[in-house]
């Protein structure tokens, strides 16, 4: 038996994370809330390995509040076998969190290990690999 294949693309389920999204401003003890919907939104995703991407544009200023809630959301994806995504960090957000010693993931970076696109190698003329 045989049938005639549909025309165009084949339709693909698109697999978009969770969006939790964090408003500020913060104070140490808003830390529960936000851990209890990540833990819903991994729960929710029924999938080990899930990442949820956190927007973090509307915290305002950083501050230590900032780097206590994005720790503890990070603990508390990895308990629950899932990761945490940061969409839209402010540059003194990301400094702050690389001194504290924290690594995220963040959208639209490349991976640590790949260069960035665009960039390319180039070879010397007297290169002894020529």
């Amino acid at each position: 038996m045989s049938y005639a294949h549909p025309a165009g693309l084949p339709v693909v389920d698109a697999m978009t994370p969770p969006v939790l999204v964090l408003s500020g401003p913060l104070t140490h003890s808003e830390v529960s809330g936000p851990c209890d919907a990540l833990r819903a939104l991994l729960d929710h995703g029924g999938r080990d390995g899930g990442v949820v991407v956190c927007d973090v544009g509307g915290l305002g200023p950083p501050g230590l509040a900032a780097v206590n809630l994005l720790a503890r959301l990070q603990l508390t994806a990895r308990r629950c076998g899932g990761g945490i995504r940061l969409r839209d960090p402010s540059p003194a957000l990301c400094a702050l969190l690389d001194l504290a010693g924290l690594r995220f993931e963040t959208e639209g970076q490349p991976e640590q290990r790949e260069p960035p696109l665009g960039v390319q190698e180039t070879v010397e003329p007297g290169d002894p690999a020529l």
